[in-house]
């Protein structure tokens, strides 16, 4: 799927940190740290003198930081020299004698420790180096406007961490407050619509800014220079996604994905705080010139399900959903371990043994492991947890890319690599590690996977030189399994092994322990799912920590240990369906316009084929015969009709009694009808005689809707007076006794049994879905699914899914196990009437309208304004060549796909 790749485009992987302008980049900064602003100036070493001066001096640029001076010599085999505020001793301007210094626009900082970085152009750890004295010439800039600025800094650096935090936000916010967007950005008829100050987020980077939304583009203005361009423009007709996220988590970040033809394809924010973000989100969406893919996140989970999105996929979807982002090394995307073999020269894909226990969380693996950590955990006082790290952090994911992204790990770790042995050196030795050290739980991430990369994030391409291990062997490639010919082919196979029926089979289970339902609470503690209880949502509010030094030791915990995913779902997650798909006739995935159903899909629209208007009432039902030759259907003018598809015409008319007529359904083998009415009885109507031949009072009110299970030779009817009655045993006119009933809290509207009538669904009046096992019609699942009433439901031909239609308008798949909603849809009107065949779903609403939907592709392939008043009733013939419907305007109408080719 397209959608997923230009979201997470791993290759590029957002590591978007602004070095194409030069070798300056924030990740030279601490992490977090903000830039401020540069002065072009000439550095005057401590050794100058007259003669040496024009040899010695280094043009370039001193960049002021929130932490630190950091001068960026235009020489590139030079060093950049990082000088940090706390360990200044002198900031002030140069008042000593030299004969080369004739200007008093000079600099001049001492420093007990400064850093030299990216030395020779090369990545390597930072030089540490000691005390040492810097005069800066400053070109243009006014030394008395400099000097306060940098001043003010040095002094925010004095106080403990959370008021210096608190220093630098004000005077951050003190400088934005002082800039505006420049209007020069916009067209000619273009609108500022609102305007705030927010923040771009990269790894480990923070970049103030102003973020602007106009009536046609969104644009971030930076306040500083480090940006390729002055100002980030997006146009709004290319956005795709925009997706409200955690921050540290607060609830104040936004992600904006846009197509692969734009310019600026992603854009990361984070404001002030949620109520601006929420602000920001309300009215971006409100723009007319929006066209986002909305239709995408609502199929999913049934896309997945039903094989056409892979595993893979999937997953990047669900950790979007639990505010995972690669813009965020806290919620960097996680991925599981499926593999546990790592020792073998050769591998069977094929072999569950070769496969790790995806119902398990990593630190539940080793049966003997978990046996010490929960007798840690039952000791240990309240808030308890079973695991002291957690399974992704910043520094697990950068364990993991530092051959990629060295100089993130140079961010993240002060300058310095890890010890050699305690690097990223051998997979089998990092699984060995993840399942029997005490401290590790480390879980996988998505470049694993991902064979677009080639597995590039295992081969130390760069050169870098990461020192040596303990046997002297220098750092340099991971090493692979004995059963991988080089890194490309290790991440196909580990991919082929997530594509797996013995993972697909297992992968909603991985998904409840990380984003589910076994995630938090007293499943997370039965599934031994539980850690340090700051790392969950909810259990930290920053917002209301008032002690600045208390409310900066919680980030750093954050940080630095990593985030539980938000919570995607409450109930259990449903499994992939495994084997082939169900089609309506069978046919290459790749051709998708084969068949019955591919009619449909290829379809220019709703043809009508036949219109019957005989009827004197609503039509309240209609069914197609088994061999698609006749509708018969029934009304509430009590009146029982059967046409001819073929021929186009009526071919029987019966009044049936006196009452309104809401249901029909033939019985097989005895050719005759069951028939529900308004005045409580079910009528037996024999084809053969043209005669109604039996009678039974079968409820205290109306009769609602009629069922029957050809596979367990079981008749049901349901009724507003709240219950569903089973019939059972035919003397040949019809069914005479009556062997259960079963009770619901209040008026049932709609049932159906599923393909080999092992359940039994009903919907109510009051918005509740019951399910009954017809072996011994126990309740076997109870949902609450609307707040108003079911009007239709009919199970999906695999027998886990129900479709729904409610009151309120709502059209919902969901997975009946679970109660889990893989589908949701807002309709402009009532659903009233649901037909599911094979791999087609046909939907009637209150206002006439018809849909029909590719129930495998999960889209809507065609809609039509069918009839002039609500859709009653509607079927798709078992060769799903044509569609029935039947509507209060008290007509019959037969409909095919337009431009198909019809023969009967």
């Amino acid at each position: 799927m397209r959608i997923f790749y230009s979201i997470f485009n791993l290759k590029v992987l957002l590591f978007d940190t602004n070095m194409e302008k030069g070798r300056f980049s924030l990740l030279l900064l601490e992490p977090g740290e903000i830039y401020f602003e540069d002065f072009s100036v000439i550095l005057i070493p401590s050794d100058t003198t007259c003669k040496n001066y024009d040899c010695k001096k280094q043009e370039g640029r001193l960049k002021m930081c929130s932490k630190s001076l950091v001068f960026d010599p235009r020489d590139i085999t030079k060093a950049i020299i990082k000088i940090p505020l706390k360990e200044c001793v002198v900031i002030e301007q140069f008042k000593g004698l030299a004969k080369f210094i004739t200007s008093k626009n000079v600099l001049n900082v001492n420093c007990k420790e400064y850093l030299e970085m990216l030395e020779g152009n090369i990545i390597a750890p930072y030089k540490f180096k000691g005390s040492a004295n810097f005069l800066f010439l400053l070109n243009y800039a006014s030394i008395s406007d400099c000097l306060h600025q940098i001043s003010q800094l040095c002094r925010a650096c004095t106080l403990p961490p959370g008021e210096q935090a608190d220093m630098i936000a004000a005077i951050v916010h003190s400088r934005q407050s002082r800039v505006s967007f420049d209007p020069l950005w916009l067209d000619l008829y273009e609108k500022v619509v609102i305007e705030l100050q927010a923040n771009k987020i990269c790894p480990l980077v923070i970049n103030p800014g102003r973020i602007v939304l106009s009536t046609m583009r969104l644009y971030f203005q930076p306040y500083n220079n480090v940006e390729m361009c002055p100002v980030v423009k997006i146009d709004l007709n290319a956005v795709r996604q925009i997706v409200k996220r955690r921050f540290l988590l607060r609830h104040i970040g936004l992600e904006v994905y846009c197509n692969e033809n734009s310019s600026n394809s992603h854009i990361y924010l984070s404001f002030r705080n949620q109520t601006d973000r929420d602000n920001f989100f309300a009215t971006i969406m409100d723009q007319p010139e929006l066209r986002l893919n909305r239709l995408e996140q609502d199929v999913i989970t049934l896309q997945w399900q039903n094989g056409i999105i892979s595993n893979f996929d999937y997953l990047l979807y669900i950790n979007s959903l639990g505010d995972r982002t690669v813009n965020d090394l806290t919620q960097y995307p996680v991925f599981p371990w499926v593999l546990s073999n790592y020792l073998s020269d050769k591998l069977d894909l094929s072999d569950p043994l070769n496969y790790r226990d995806l119902s398990k969380p990593v630190g539940a693996l080793n049966p003997d492991r978990l046996r010490r950590l929960m007798e840690r955990y039952h000791e240990m006082p309240h808030p308890k947890f079973i695991y002291g790290s957690h399974y992704s952090t910043p520094g697990f994911v950068l364990y993991y890319l530092a051959r990629l992204y060295p100089h993130y790990v140079l961010c993240l770790q002060s300058g310095r690599f890890d010890h050699p042995d305690r690097m990223f050196n051998s997979v089998a030795d990092a699984y060995k590690n993840c399942v029997s050290n005490m401290s590790d739980f480390k879980e996988l991430i998505p470049e694993f996977y991902d064979v677009s990369t080639g597995g590039t994030f295992l081969t130390n391409s760069l050169g870098i030189d990461f020192g040596r291990r303990h046997n002297d062997v220098k750092v340099g490639d991971v090493e692979l399994p004995p059963w991988a010919d080089g890194p490309a082919h290790f991440v196909e196979t580990l991919r082929d092994a997530l594509e797996s029926d013995v993972v697909s089979d297992g992968l909603h289970r991985w998904i409840d322990l990380i984003f589910g339902y076994r995630q938090q609470g007293e499943e997370a503690v039965n599934s031994n799912n539980v850690f340090y209880h700051l790392c969950y949502e909810g259990n930290v509010d920053l917002e209301g920590v008032r002690d600045l030094n208390r409310r900066h030791a919680l980030e750093v915990q954050i940080m630095e240990f990593g985030q539980i995913p938000k919570q995607v779902f409450k109930v259990p997650h449903p499994k992939r369906k495994i084997g082939p798909p169900i089609l309506t006739e069978p046919y290459e995935i790749g051709d998708p316009t084969a068949g019955a159903a591919g009619r449909w899909r290829r379809a220019r629209g709703l043809e009508l084929y036949a219109s019957f208007n005989s009827h004197k009432g609503a039509v309240n039902f209609l069914f197609v015969s088994e061999d698609g030759e006749r509708v018969t259907s029934v009304g509430h003018d009590a009146k029982l009709k059967i046409f001819s598809i073929a021929q186009k015409k009526q071919t029987r008319s019966a009044s049936v009694g006196t009452a309104p007529l809401s249901s029909c359904v033939p019985m097989l083998d005895v050719g005759v009808l069951a028939i529900g009415t308004w005045d409580n009885q079910i009528l037996f109507y024999d084809l053969d005689y043209g005669k109604v031949t039996d009678n039974i009072l079968a409820h205290e009110d109306a009769i609602t809707c009629m069922t029957f299970g050809a596979s367990a030779r079981l008749l049901a009817s349901g009724s507003s007076d709240c219950t569903v009655k089973i019939w059972r045993g035919s003397n040949g006119r019809g069914f005479l006794k009556s062997f259960r009933t079963l009770d619901h809290n209040s008026q049932v509207t709609c049932f159906c049994f599923d393909a080999e009538d092992k359940h039994l669904a009903v919907g109510t009046q009051d918005g509740e879905i019951y399910v009954w096992e017809t072996d011994r019609f126990d309740t076997f699942e109870r949902h609450d699914v609307s707040a108003s009433k079911i009007n239709a439901l009919v199970y999906g031909p695999d027998g886990q899914k129900l479709a729904v239609g409610a009151r309120d308008g709502t059209f919902k798949i969901l997975e009946v196990n679970t109660g889990m909603s893989v589908l949701s849809k807002s309709l402009a009107s009532p659903v009233t009437a649901l037909c599911w065949r094979e791999n087609l779903l046909a939907l009637g609403c209150e206002d006439g309208t018809l849909h029909v939907w590719d129930m495998f592709e999960v889209r809507l392939l065609l809609d039509a304004a069918a009839h002039s008043g609500s859709v009653n009733t509607v079927e798709i013939s078992r060769d799903g060549d044509v569609i029935a419907t039947g509507s209060a305007d008290r007509i019959v109408k037969i409909w095919k796909a337009e431009g198909a080719v019809f023969d009967r």
